[in-house]
C-alpha cells in the first residue's frame, strides 16, 4: 500500500493523509499550479497552502481541475499570523475559501503565536480571538478541523485553557536535527498530529554524511530518508518539490529505519543555515 493512502487519525475523528505535499516558497502561477497538478495525479491527496504564501488561487485551481472527488482530498491553510481579531480571522477565512474556489477547507490553523513582525512576541489574547473565529468557522462547516502552527508550549497551553476545542494539529520546523522534543511531546500528549514543515531542513540534509550513509544502505535518496525519519516518529511531512521526478520520489517511502539509525539522525547537528521561522523552543 503506497504511503499516500495511509493516514492518520485527528483528535476529531477526521483521517489526514500522512504526508503533505507543501507549497511554501511556491508562487501564484502556472509553476504552483503545475506542481500541485503533478502531485495529485502521482497520487498525493493532501495539499498544504497558507493566506500568506499568496498561492491559495493555484492551489484551489490545480484541485478543481483534477477531476478527484473533493472527498478524497485534504487542503490545509492558514490564518496570516498577523490577523489576530476575531472579526479579521473571519474575513481572513472568507478570503481563503474564495481564494481556493472551495465551498470549505479540510484543515485551517493560525499560522503562528505572534505577528510576523514580533517574532519573539506571542499575543495570547489576540490568539484566542483568532482561535474563536476558527471554531465559528468549523462549527458552520467551513472548516471539518482547526489547528495551529509554530506554536510553543505556552502558547499551546493557552488555547487548551481558554477555547472550546482542543487544536487537531500543530505544524511546526522538523527535520533530523531538530526535531524540537519538548514542544513536539507537549502537542502528541495532548492528542494533536504533528506536522513537519520543511522536513528536508529547506535542502541542508540532502549533503549530510550520515543521512548520505543510511540512504545508500536502503537504496534510497537522502530526502527519502528524512521523509521517512517523519513518518517514523509519529511525525506528518509536508515535502515540497516542482520536478515529477523529485515529486514522485518524495512518496517511495516503502522501507524502515532501525532504531540506530533513528538515534542518528535525531543526533544530527542543526543544518538548516537559513531558518526562516524562530526556534519555537520556549
Amino acid at each position: 500500500m503506497s504511503i499516500l493512502t495511509e493516514t492518520f487519525t485527528l483528535n476529531n475523528g477526521v483521517t489526514i493523509p500522512k504526508v503533505g505535499f507543501g507549497t511554501w516558497q511556491m508562487p501564484e502561477g502556472a509553476e504552483t499550479q503545475e506542481a500541485v497538478a503533478k502531485a495529485l495525479s502521482l497520487g498525493y491527496r493532501h495539499v498544504d497552502t497558507a493566506h500568506a504564501y499568496g498561492n491559495e488561487g493555484s492551489v484551489g485551481r490545480a484541485v478543481r481541475a483534477s477531476g478527484i472527488d473533493r472527498e478524497e482530498l485534504f487542503v490545509t491553510s492558514k490564518l496570516p499570523a498577523q490577523v489576530k481579531t476575531r472579526d479579521g480571522a473571519t474575513k481572513t477565512i472568507e478570503e481563503s475559501l474564495r481564494s481556493l474556489g472551495l465551498d470549505y477547507m479540510d484543515l485551517y490553523l493560525i499560522h503562528a503565536p505572534w505577528p510576523w513582525a514580533t517574532p519573539d512576541q506571542s499575543d495570547d489574547e489576540g490568539n484566542l480571538q483568532a482561535w474563536s473565529a476558527l471554531e465559528e468557522a468549523h462549527a458552520a462547516g467551513q472548516i471539518r478541523a482547526i489547528g495551529i502552527s509554530n506554536f510553543a508550549v505556552p502558547d499551546m497551553q493557552n488555547i487548551l485553557d481558554h477555547g472550546d476545542i482542543i487544536p487537531a494539529v500543530n505544524q511546526i520546523l522538523y527535520y533530523c536535527g531538530f526535531t524540537q522534543p519538548i514542544n513536539t511531546s507537549f502537542a502528541q500528549d495532548h492528542g494533536m498530529v504533528v506536522e513537519a514543515y520543511s522536513p528536508l531542513a529547506t535542502g541542508g540534509l540532502l549533503t549530510d554524511r550520515t543521512i548520505n550513509e543510511i540512504a545508500h544502505a536502503h537504496g534510497v535518496t537522502p530526502a527519502q530518508v528524512a521523509i521517512r525519519f517523519c513518518i517514523e516518529q509519529y511525525v506528518l511531512p509536508l515535502p515540497k518539490a516542482t520536478s515529477e521526478a523529485h515529486i514522485s520520489a518524495n512518496a517511495q517511502l516503502d522501507f524502515s529505519l532501525s532504531p540506530e539509525e533513528i538515534s542518528a539522525l535525531e543526533a544530527l547537528p542543526d543544518s538548516n543555515f537559513a531558518r526562516s521561522h524562530f526556534d519555537s523552543q520556549r
